[in-house]
């Protein structure tokens, strides 16, 4: 399909471009079961972002199914898909310096890891970010009523539920419940505050 297809490249590489803006992009990927306060935390560390002058962009779950994956549902193969796009979109942000701040369940491991791989063969910086907040604690929070649903039978194929959530195995960052922090293989783990969280994850952008 790409076989006829060139990549333009243009006159200003990912040095030049950091260079005369002061900063380079990244993708800070937030994954976790629904619930879990990973848009929160994204708007959080977008804030502080752009407060102190670093252009910074969230590609929301939600959002995102209101144009780009409009067309997208929740079967196994169409989140497999959305996750792509979704990553596609993020890596071109990032190559133009934005740092971008996807929250997205992402449940599958092999999807997030495609989406890393990708990000390395461009040269740009990836960090995973594990929102690890329990099962039983986002249901209690249930802030869209999903789970209810879920329960219910009124929806199906519903992340840790009906459908599973691979845990990641090398993020670069833990953040929330204490008890699911022991088996992961964090660079930097933490059961903290909104505030402590946005601080950590600003930290692993340099």
């Amino acid at each position: 399909m790409t076989d006829d297809v060139t990549w333009h490249a243009g006159q200003i590489d990912a040095d030049a471009r950091a260079e005369a803006l002061g900063h380079r992009g990244a993708v800070v990927w937030l994954t976790g079961l629904s619930g879990s306060g990973k848009s929160t935390l994204a708007v959080e560390v977008e804030r502080r972002l752009v407060v102190s002058g670093r252009p910074s962009f969230i590609l929301d779950g939600d959002n995102v199914r209101h144009g780009l994956c409009a067309d997208l549902g929740f079967s196994e193969v169409d989140r497999r898909e959305n996750i792509r796009r979704v990553g596609e979109v993020a890596l071109l942000m990032a190559e133009a310096a934005q740092v971008v701040l996807v929250p997205l369940i992402s449940p599958y491991r092999s999807g997030r890891d495609a989406v890393r791989a990708r990000a390395e063969l461009a040269g740009v910086p990836f960090r995973e970010v594990w929102v690890a907040t329990p099962l039983a604690k986002c249901e209690a929070r249930d802030p869209k009523g999903l789970y209810a649903k879920a329960r219910a039978g009124e929806i199906s194929n519903f992340t840790g539920i009906d459908d599973p959530y691979e845990e990641p195995l090398q993020p670069e960052l833990v953040v929330g419940a204490a008890a699911s922090l022991a088996t992961s293989g964090a660079a930097t783990e933490l059961a903290s505050t909104l505030d402590e969280q946005a601080d950590a994850i600003i930290a692993l952008l340099g």
